[in-house]
């Protein structure tokens, strides 16, 4: 895997009481680390190098100060609509990249149907184009399920999810 790749792979962020609170690149886990405010608690079997010195990537981190976790929010965006609804579109049910998905709004725009969690959902480019400006109900389709906003329970289904491609992240997965 090329360097850059690796950069971009997903870190387990725990608090220094061991509990999961966030993901994050490797980049910035290393940035962590480096810094002294993180220490790499599981390892991958690579290493990126600068001149006198070889770094070992991290799989898991722990920070090294408690930190006080508000009630986690998340932007409205994108990437943040494609991860809560696992880059499925919610009409076919077909998984896809992020790059073949769209956001559709279940209650069209000119309908004065907003921007919001609630009203967004993924949705492959055929399914979009088939419901057009209308509602599910009179486009005939169904979503799978209701759209909320991103919460802290879906944060750590997220970590869970990730977890189960790296094994080094299940004993701190333990919720």
């Amino acid at each position: 895997m090329p360097a850059i790749d690796r950069l971009h792979q997903p870190v387990l962020v725990l608090n220094a009481s061991y509990e999961p609170i966030n993901v994050c690149a490797v980049r910035r886990a290393v940035v962590l680390i480096l810094k002294g405010l993180a220490s790499a608690e599981e390892h991958v079997a690579s290493h990126i190098h600068s001149f006198n010195r070889a770094v070992p990537l991290p799989s898991v981190i722990r920070l090294l100060e408690y930190r006080r976790i508000p009630q986690q929010t998340r932007a409205l965006s994108r990437k943040n609509i494609l991860m809560r609804d696992r880059y499925t579109c919610q009409y076919c049910h077909r998984v896809l990249p992020s790059g073949e998905l769209t956001l559709d709004h279940v209650i069209p725009r000119s309908r004065s149907g907003g921007s919001t969690w609630e009203n967004l959902v993924a949705c492959c480019h055929p399914c979009n184009n088939r419901k057009g400006n209308r509602t599910p109900e009179e486009a005939g389709m169904r979503l799978s399920k209701q759209p909320r906003p991103f919460s802290l329970h879906t944060s750590r289904h997220l970590m869970r999810m990730l977890g189960n491609a790296d094994s080094r992240w299940r004993k701190y997965l333990f919720y």
